[in-house]
């Protein structure tokens, strides 16, 4: 007999409501929940996917200790036990430091797992956390602390009023947005259009910019000269003086910095035209106030520090921020930030980068990733822990990073599926996948287009030896002499389950709330605007900060053709579909003049060359993406992180490495090759 099972996906922010009907302890089908407040019965083919990866056939089952050149199961004590064991010993004989944690993309969509996971790192007072914010987007908390106050600000659009709303690098209806939510984004970006104005900035003409208003097919790497100009002339005409008066520092000094970007200055630099410029700026003063979201096409771009410092000041400029029709910050159902308020007096300065990149600091209690490969290479770090993610695929100068991980005394790897990654694991930790446990939204609330929550339970029960993330950590912990589930909860309690965690961690009578409320979830009449800006332990919004006003002597020019990234439907950076699902293919697109210049055809072979390596790839000639540009998604196999370097195009900010506008050369193959 079947059964139906309220849940939510947990493959990008968006977490769509789910319907999931199971039969046995099989899942038969994936559908969107109708009844969802936020997603109202959408998902897209990777949600729809979620119970095919549910039974992949790559699930990792067994726990593993690597004995010789094998992987070979044995029992969690055993396994426990032994890297406990070694990750003492590499404490004891090189420092707390040569203990480094990888928390992956996909650990913020385990509440539990993850801030367990972090309070067994603080445990192991180790300065050797690594995330991917640093591989993707370490712009932006860097620009939300340094102009806006508090890294944790994330501005959202206002999606229901907003009059103009400008996405730059961002792919919303393949991606669902990056650190924004967009469910349903074709419905969503066409009633943006015909209630005011959708402008998309991309070098390429993608899935959204089909559905916008109006697209500009900026040269990649340049996004930061077209909101230079905006700003520019809105100071000339258009810009909000009271909110300026009231809230902001450091027009005089935005008004200095924007002013090299004429209209023929940024019409060079970007390739468009100064009709364009002039067309954008007549939009945004018709709209007044703007929604500005950027994503991972320019947050990887090498200007991508000056783009985010130019965002964040024209939503201020023009009196956007924390406004209707503007911007504002969700405070989550269960955060509640508007009561808690964001306290910028913890923000932490930047501190040293490691011992191999002291010239990469460390930031938000991490470091750059790019550094990794180094640290392990000089002996710095000896064991690292990976949580949920694939950083041998997903790092740049990727052959590299597969023979410095390689070199690790301990690589204890926990995940749900076999990678790249698990190849070469010394400890493989099988987690409970996301229908195998109790579930809240409280790692992603604050991402949402309203606030909104939802508690689901396991849609199944786990098989084999998988076991949850947190009563891994917490087994892991417990052998160290570390405590790391919160409150009194004691790992070993077989009362303890991901609920009680779950309670503990969000606060019960918040988490029985969700339990008590419908089981698609609900939503809650907390206020959008005003809390931010009149909260007194809010600092002035800073417009011109001068680590930011110094990259203005470091932009990098364009090369004559780059490499940029690209979202696909069916597959998600480094996370495969599982065999037996259609799949997207890692083609490079190439426009049709730039094919004729480089001597190629439609499905020709050719190897793409850049600074740091080459791979093989098959074209497809596609007019969509402008002259200059070739595109290629992340995470095959090749992946284009060999052509990434990780020495060379490094942001000195943040560690951010370039990987978007990257100049490649392009060479023929012929059969033979």
């Amino acid at each position: 007999m079947s059964r139906v099972v309220h849940s939510y996906c947990r493959q990008c922010l968006a977490v769509c409501g789910l319907i999931v009907t199971v039969e046995g302890d099989e899942i038969v089908s994936v559908r969107g929940d109708p009844d969802h407040p936020v997603t109202h019965g959408y998902t897209c083919a990777k949600g729809r996917a979620m119970g095919a990866m549910h039974h992949a056939p790559d699930r990792l089952d067994e726990p593993m200790v690597r004995r010789g050149d094998e992987l070979v199961p044995v029992s969690w004590d055993e396994l426990l036990d032994d890297l406990a064991a070694g990750l003492a010993r590499v404490a004891e004989e090189s420092g707390p430091d040569a203990v480094g944690t990888y928390f992956g993309s996909l650990s913020g969509w385990d509440p539990a797992g993850r801030a367990t996971s972090e309070t067994f790192h603080r445990a192991l007072q180790s300065k050797s956390r690594y995330t991917s914010t640093t591989t993707d987007c370490p712009a932006k908390p860097l620009v939300a602390q340094a102009v806006l106050g508090h890294a944790a600000i994330t501005p959202l659009p206002d999606l229901d009023a907003c009059a103009l709303l400008l996405l730059i690098g961002t792919n919303p209806v393949v991606s669902h947005g990056h650190t924004w939510a967009l469910p349903d984004p074709v419905v969503a970006l066409r009633a943006a259009r015909e209630r005011g104005e959708v402008w998309v900035v991309d070098p390429r003409a993608t899935e959204t910019a089909r559905l916008a208003s109006r697209h500009l097919a900026c040269r990649a790497g340049t996004d930061h000269a077209l909101l230079g100009h905006l700003l520019r002339e809105l100071l000339i005409d258009g810009c909000d003086t009271g909110y300026l008066d009231a809230y902001a520092n450091g027009v005089d000094g935005l008004r200095a910095a924007v002013e090299e970007f004429d209209a023929p200055t940024t019409a060079a630099a970007t390739g468009l035209t100064v009709s364009d410029l002039a067309d954008l700026v007549a939009a945004v003063r018709r709209a007044g106030r703007v929604a500005v979201v950027t994503g991972t096409g320019a947050t990887m771009g090498a200007n991508a520090n000056l783009l985010e410092w130019f965002a964040a000041a024209l939503i201020v400029v023009t009196g956007s921020l924390d406004q209707p029709g503007g911007m504002w910050c969700n405070p989550g159902l269960l955060a509640r930030l508007d009561e808690t308020g964001i306290d910028a007096r913890k923000s932490k300065p930047a501190q040293p980068g490691p011992p191999s990149r002291p010239e990469l600091p460390r930031r938000f209690g991490q470091y750059p990733c790019v550094a990794m490969a180094d640290e392990i290479e000089g002996g710095h770090l000896r064991a690292l822990v990976s949580l949920a993610g694939n950083p041998v695929v997903a790092f740049a100068d990727a052959g590299r990073v597969a023979a410095a991980f390689g070199k690790l005394q301990i690589l204890a790897v926990a995940d749900v599926r076999h990678n790249a990654t698990v190849e070469l694991a010394t400890h493989v930790l099988p987690c409970n996948g996301p229908f195998e446990r109790a579930d809240v939204t409280s790692g992603v609330e604050l991402y949402q287009p309203i606030a909104a929550g939802q508690f689901v339970p396991a849609v199944v029960p786990p098989v084999a030896a998988r076991r949850p993330l947190w009563w891994i950590i917490g087994q892991l912990g417990r052998r160290l002499g570390h405590r790391v589930l919160p409150g009194s909860l004691d790992v070993d309690d077989p009362a303890v389950d991901d609920a009680t965690v779950l309670d503990a961690l969000v606060g019960g009578d918040r988490v029985d709330a969700l339990r008590a409320a419908p089981p698609s979830g609900t939503t809650a009449p907390i206020p959008r605007y005003g809390w931010l800006l009149v909260r007194a332990d809010r600092p002035r919004f800073d417009l011109a900060p001068a680590e930011l006003v110094g990259e203005l002597g470091r932009v990098q020019a364009p090369a004559p053709l780059v490499l940029i990234p690209r979202r696909q439907g069916r597959h998600l950076n480094s996370w495969f579909p599982p065999a037996g699902l259609r799949q997207d293919s890692p083609v490079l697109l190439i426009h049709p003049a730039d094919a004729v210049d480089a001597g190629l055809t439609d499905g020709n072979r050719a190897r793409v060359t850049s600074a740091a390596g080459s791979l093989v790839a098959t074209l497809t000639v596609d007019d969509t993406v402008a002259r200059g540009h070739v595109s290629m998604p992340h995470g095959f196999d090749p992946t284009v992180g060999v052509l990434i370097s990780s020495t060379d195009r490094v942001d000195p900010l943040t560690g951010m490495v370039q990987q978007s506008g990257v100049p490649v050369d392009l060479q023929a193959l012929t059969l033979n090759d």
